[in-house]
């Protein structure tokens, strides 16, 4: 039987541990305290139990289940090692990162490599691994816990419903990670026993393979906690990270979004409708059908009715009403671990700097490699502070600012901050760009219990203290001349003119914090819940709910910011898209978008970065520029910050010539651009001959 089974797939190695004679399987040894995250990887090659061992105690039982946890996603890389998904290898690369808002300058990477090179293949380089990210380990475990707690007595029958009940969210949850990269997969829906014949394992339809997972979750709800709320005994605190009823409804939700939206929901097959996966149905369902936005509507109305019956998940709301407090209450928001707004939350390790000499997210940011640097066309995303959409092109006056023609004085500009003088200041965007974005001129730290900002600002401007030349040079043409070119720096952490702030803030406000990667939020569920509001043609119900999000942080109404969207379903669904960016940066939800809504065009447009000049003004009313750092007599004199700068765009340039699907920027729908809206799967699993066929286009 184990000579068969080398000839068979990936998944059968993982899935029919049995079949492989692994009669001994390895889990922690026995301990009071169930630990969770990676400190459970840590011992996983610990003592040995036997299957009937393992389900004859109710302690060892119960870590088998935790050991599933850390193989859910965490998608912030953090360490190359043993026991960690590929996703989560800093070699490997973020999904956002292949998107318009962020880009990596660091070519260790497979997403610098193989994504901005464009030399993907079949061969491998995914950003999410078929084989490498623990799914077929994690189901095996799963389905293998849920054929054996039955055989733990000592514990409540109402328990071990809970238990299966986490264990069916948990492979549900690992189908989703590997459905929104892939489409169709094979449907593992028992613990395989050695007898059984397991040859031909195919990939299931797209439609066999979300309701695989919403049934999954739909015999888990009635068995699950709403939240950890402390109200009970069972319902303790300390169980915040496993599966809750809030958890699995949000996830539901979530998958029925994702597959009525437009790659899978369609009338025609996202890449030529002709092509192997798209004949059997395996990467879309056909047909278009409203019925499926109206499912997924169910299922959002359905959460927020749970929701005003049983309480517990709310928005983190601020304090008062400057852009100090509406930027601390969305930061408290995904940060704390208290925070009501977190549905389900991911952990792999306890603070975010390593005592053992590992790395972790914010130690790679630091060194300039895991600096997903925000892009010039993400910040033009978020609005001015009152709601109004940013212009780059319509608003140059309010950005550049310039001589005022009734008193003469130069007026500084405000595209991130107005100056009213060298002491004073004020932000003019949206409070979440600076949660997002670490832009010129903001202070160093936001103070946790005040809300108030202090310590030296950042100098983000050519030759300033932080800023340097990574994004511009000074160089001499041929006449002696000094010109200033715009090149970008490899692995720097302000190549783009930005900085990255989300999950990574400012000075060392995360440094030391508890960790934790939020899967599930309440503010994506108010953007699911007014996405498919508006798709089933509700626009004032869609508006109101994405109004709850933007009141947050201080922005008016979005009906009345961009009157179109009141009427005009495809203006309101882009806003939507783009509050998404806005709310939800950093958690990949914007590759996951870009697939869902077939968005090749994010994919092909060349993007940019910022380069910032200060400048000050001579005695005869001209500017010259600044390229030093802000010390010395001025800032000795009082004057807090430099008030005037201008601002230049320019094109990214990293790898040679940028991105290699930029090249069909004119032609964004060839089919060699829209292959990249699914992944390919490996050539060495498709070789096997068991039934997984290979994506369109690969």
């Amino acid at each position: 039987m184990s000579k068969q089974m080398t000839k068979t797939n990936t998944i059968i190695k993982y899935v029919c541990a049995s079949a492989l004679g692994l009669s001994l399987v390895s889990f922690p040894a026995c301990t009071d305290d169930i630990e969770f995250g990676d400190d459970f990887m840590e011992s996983y090659n610990g003592s040995q139990k036997t299957l009937e061992e393992t389900f004859s105690d109710p302690t060892y039982a119960a870590q088998w289940l935790t050991g599933i946890y850390p193989l859910q996603h965490y998608g912030l890389p953090y360490g190359n090692r043993d026991y960690v998904p590929n996703s989560s290898n800093p070699y490997t690369g973020k999904l956002d990162g292949f998107t318009d808002l962020y880009h990596i300058h660091w070519s260790s990477t497979a997403l610098y490599n193989n994504y901005y090179i464009g030399t993907l293949s079949s061969a491998g380089g995914n950003l999410f691994s078929f084989t490498g990210e623990y799914m077929w380990q994690a189901v095996y475990k799963a389905w293998t816990f849920i054929d054996n707690i039955d055989n733990v007595t000592e514990i409540s029958a109402e328990l071990r419903n809970r238990y299966k009940a986490e264990a069916r969210c948990l492979i549900a949850m690992k189908y989703y990670e590997m459905f929104s990269c892939y489409g169709g997969l094979p449907v593992i829906d028992h613990a395989i026993q050695g007898s059984e014949n397991v040859s031909n394992l195919p990939r299931a339809t797209v439609e066999e393979t979300v309701d695989f997972m919403v049934k999954l979750l739909d015999d888990a709800i009635p068995y699950l906690p709403w939240a950890w709320n402390g109200s009970t005994s069972e319902t303790d605190k300390s169980n915040t990270g496993r599966w809750t009823q809030a958890g699995a409804m949000a996830l539901k939700a979530k998958i029925l979004t994702f597959a009525a939206s437009p790659i899978w929901n369609s009338d025609e097959g996202f890449y030529n409708s002709a092509s192997e996966a798209e004949t059997q149905h395996l990467v879309w369902y056909g047909n278009y059908s409203v019925e499926r936005w109206n499912r997924a509507l169910q299922a959002c109305k359905d959460f927020f009715d749970a929701l005003d019956k049983n309480g517990f998940y709310a928005l983190e709301q601020a304090a008062g009403k400057t852009i100090n407090d509406y930027r601390l209450a969305y930061r408290k928001g995904y940060i704390s671990t208290e925070s009501p707004e977190v549905i389900h939350s991911v952990r792999v390790r306890l603070y975010d700097n390593w005592a053992n000499g590992y790395y972790a997210w914010s130690n790679w940011v630091q060194l300039g490699r895991n600096s997903y640097l925000p892009t010039f066309e993400y910040m033009e995303m978020f609005p001015w502070s009152d709601g109004t959409p940013f212009d780059w092109e319509k608003d140059k006056q309010k950005i550049f600012g310039g001589v005022s023609q009734l008193t003469g004085r130069t007026i500084s500009g405000q595209l991130f901050y107005t100056y009213p003088n060298a002491t004073d200041k004020k932000a003019t965007r949206d409070p979440r760009l600076y949660e997002e974005i670490l832009v010129n001129g903001t202070d160093a730290s936001l103070d946790w219990s005040t809300g108030l900002t202090s310590g030296d600002e950042y100098e983000l401007w050519v030759g300033g203290y932080h800023e340097g030349f990574q994004v511009a040079d000074l160089e001499t043409d041929k006449d002696g001349n000094e010109v200033t070119s715009i090149k970008e720096l490899m692995t720097s952490m302000y190549s783009t003119g930005f900085g990255v702030v989300k999950y990574q803030l400012t000075g060392s406000d995360y440094l030391r914090q508890p960790l934790q990667w939020v899967a599930l939020g309440m503010p994506e569920m108010y953007l699911l819940y007014a996405e498919c509001l508006a798709q089933t043609g509700d626009l004032t119900g869609a508006i109101a709910q994405v109004d709850v999000v933007r009141s947050r942080v201080g922005l008016k109404s979005l009906g009345s910011a961009v009157s179109a969207t009141k009427s005009d379903k495809e203006t309101l669904i882009n806003e939507i898209l783009r509050e998404r960016a806005c709310e939800l940066g950093m958690t990949d939800n914007r590759y996951y978008d870009q697939v869902r809504y077939k968005r090749t065009d994010w994919l092909t447009k060349k993007l940019h970065g910022l380069v910032t000049y200060r400048q000050q003004q001579n005695s005869d009313g001209s500017f010259k520029k600044v390229e030093t750092p802000y010390i010395g007599d001025e800032k000795n004199a009082g004057n807090t910050h430099p008030t005037l700068f201008t601002y230049e765009k320019f094109q990214l340039v990293q790898p040679s010539e940028g991105r290699a699907l930029w090249a069909y920027e004119d032609d964004p729908n060839n089919i060699q651009v829209k292959k990249w809206l699914l992944m390919p799967f490996p050539l060495s699993e498709i070789n096997k001959n068991y039934g997984l066929v290979q994506n369109p286009g690969w």
